[in-house]
């Protein structure tokens, strides 16, 4: 018996898929696809062997070595697998983080489409102590069919000031129970889920972006609306971009002091996020500067503009965008939105309403400095 025969054959079936991707890649891309391709290999085996339905577990299966589906460079993902009938409590401490959040969906994402919601709020809705502890059960009255999933998003506005708290899940009627031992027949098994969720995974990532992003004309984000598939309690504007070397992209957004979490990010044609880590990719309200009319303004290009909120498109002259807000307190509409331009980088230098965000080449190495420490001190994997 050769258990992890399906899962070899998916490892070379998801590298043709990568190499032979729905859209034009140059050399670049190709190395960054197997290197997410590689990233997949490891959260499909986490998600596979972690697996449990009967003492499930809050696993991380998507952070800056593994990414998937236009990740969020602030957030930490949990998912845990549930069982219909069963009942749970999830507990923990609430850290200081921007947002915590919760969703329980009827299934996973797929090549065909997304996955129905059947519950999501934020920690608004829980009854939290003094001392930051809190328990939330539910049970076959949530309505919790079979697949279903429990995704928990911890994100943070300010990654080196804010503090995790702390998670954990636990089935309510199989406590005390055992689990079951280890056989090469449930090992088997497990390969197999790793095969199907690994190829799977690369399909489904290569359709979502077409059912939304893709629709929407280049250059152009979209009016502030709860995200596609995504957290029913976020807003979110999503795009598409396309720039010339000698071209930029100017973003400006209002500072919606009604959403105590607001971002922007941009992705590479993988669906996923860009090193986040090493270069700035992605800025939260904290990590930004307002101009002096309030106004958050982002600019897109590979070029160094000289400025603090410049997104470095690394290599990639065509890529995703997305703002999200969290935690509103009020529906947001056209009014809270990005508005675009696309200028000459040439012309950048001449804006006065950029002034206020001109930075030395050592000032943005410190900002880059304080994203790698952050990274470091809050993410997983």
């Amino acid at each position: 018996m050769n258990s992890t025969a399906a899962f070899q054959a998916a490892i070379a079936e998801a590298e043709q898929l990568i190499r032979n991707p729905p859209f034009e890649i140059t050399e670049q891309e190709l190395a960054e696809g197997l290197d997410y391709l590689a990233g997949s290999i490891r959260s499909a085996i986490q998600m596979a062997f972690d697996y449990d339905l009967e003492h499930p577990v809050l696993i991380n299966p998507t952070h800056q070595y593994s990414r998937q589906g236009l990740d969020n460079p602030d957030a930490i993902y949990f998912n845990a697998y549930l069982d219909a009938g069963a009942s749970y409590v999830v507990s923990g401490r609430r850290g200081s983080s921007a947002d915590l959040s919760f969703q329980v969906m009827d299934g996973g994402y797929t090549e065909a489409g997304f996955p129905s919601t059947v519950a999501a709020f934020d920690d608004r809705d829980l009854e939290i102590a003094d001392d930051g502890t809190f328990e939330w059960r539910f049970g076959p009255e949530l309505g919790v069919g079979k697949g279903a999933t429990l995704i928990v998003r911890e994100v943070f506005d300010d990654w080196n000031a804010e503090e995790r708290g702390t998670l954990r899940i636990q089935r309510l009627d199989t406590a005390g129970r055992a689990r079951g031992p280890v056989t090469e027949e449930r090992i088997a098994k497990r390969y197999a889920v790793a095969a199907k969720l690994l190829t799977g995974r690369i399909r489904t990532w290569f359709a979502f972006p077409e059912f939304f992003t893709y629709k929407e004309p280049v250059n152009t984000l979209t009016v502030p609306a709860s995200t596609p598939g995504g957290l029913a309690s976020q807003f979110s504007s999503i795009g598409h971009y396309s720039l010339g070397e000698d071209e930029a992209m100017v973003v400006t957004v209002p500072a919606c002091t009604d959403a105590p979490y607001q971002a922007i990010q941009i992705g590479s044609k993988w669906y996923v996020s860009t090193d986040y880590e090493h270069h700035q990719t992605s800025l939260t309200r904290a990590q930004s500067v307002a101009s002096g009319d309030g106004l958050l303004r982002y600019v897109i290009c590979e070029q160094d503009p000289g400025l603090a909120n410049w997104l470095e498109t690394t290599g990639h002259p065509k890529g995703v965008m997305m703002l999200r807000w969290q935690r509103v307190a009020r529906p947001l509409g056209p009014e809270d939105g990005p508005g675009v331009e696309v200028v000459p980088f040439a012309s950048l230098a001449d804006r006065a309403d950029l002034d206020d965000q001109r930075v030395t080449q050592e000032q943005f190495a410190t900002r880059i400095e304080a994203r790698q420490v952050g990274v470091a001190r809050r993410m997983i994997s």
